[in-house]
Parts: structure tokens; C-alpha cells; sequence
């Protein structure tokens, strides 16, 4: 089964919900926080709450992360932030710093599997 929302798209298997990798990109399409990697990682991981849910999974599902950023430099912003997100369980992530995203915009991008409930 496949979902998809404004934001992205999402891919139902074998008792796991996938995601494709979520930017800042908010529903209508607009780049959120140019330059501003506090901004972009609130905007993603409302995005991956988002296409989450339109698969009936959440936050609270998720076993994986990987998380693709632009400079490693945006590290400890990008662990704060997904801190408001995972409370009390913070989910194995790896973190790879490209040379550049879909877009020079883009400093992050994050996609998630999760064990579907």
C-alpha cells in the first residue's frame, strides 16, 4: 500500500511503514527556513509526523532514521530539535553529510521506517 500527502510519499511492507526523505518543504510547496537549519529540521520532522500518519504509523513507530545534511556543522541543531520529537526513545540514526541536496536550498533531509502498529 502506498499514501501520499502533500508532503511526500510513504510505502506500507511487511509490517513497516517507509518514507521517502522529507525536506522542508511545507504542503503548498513553499522552501521553509532558507539558511535556517533550526527552521528546515522543525519542518521536516513535521513533515515525517505528516506522511507518518497518513500511513497510520507515528513518531512513536519509528525504528530507523537517516538523516542527510549539508554540513555537519548542523549536527547538534538537527539532535536538538529532533529531541521536541522523540521524548522518551530516540531511534538508531545515521547521519551522512552530502556535498548537496534536490536543491541548494535544502540543508536536511530525513526519511524513517516504522514498525507499523
Amino acid at each position: 500500500m502506498h499514501k501520499t500527502t502533500g508532503y511526500s510519499h510513504a510505502a506500507k511492507a511487511g509490517g513497516f511503514v517507509y518514507t521517502a526523505g522529507q525536506v522542508a518543504q511545507d504542503i503548498e510547496g513553499t522552501i521553509v527556513g532558507r539558511g535556517d537549519i533550526e527552521a528546515q529540521a522543525v519542518q521536516v520532522f513535521e513533515n515525517l509526523k505528516a506522511v507518518l500518519a497518513s500511513a497510520g504509523a507515528s513518531l512513536d513507530d519509528v525504528v530507523k532514521l537517516t538523516t542527510y545534511t549539508t554540513s555537519v556543522a548542523y549536527r547538534a541543531k538537527i539532535a536538538e530539535v529532533r529531541a521536541r520529537y522523540f521524548k522518551a526513545y530516540f531511534p538508531p540514526n545515521t547521519f551522512i553529510v552530502v556535498a548537496g541536496l534536490a536543491t541548494p536550498d535544502y540543508l536536511l533531509e530525513i526519511e524513517a521506517v516504522a514498525a507499523c502498529p
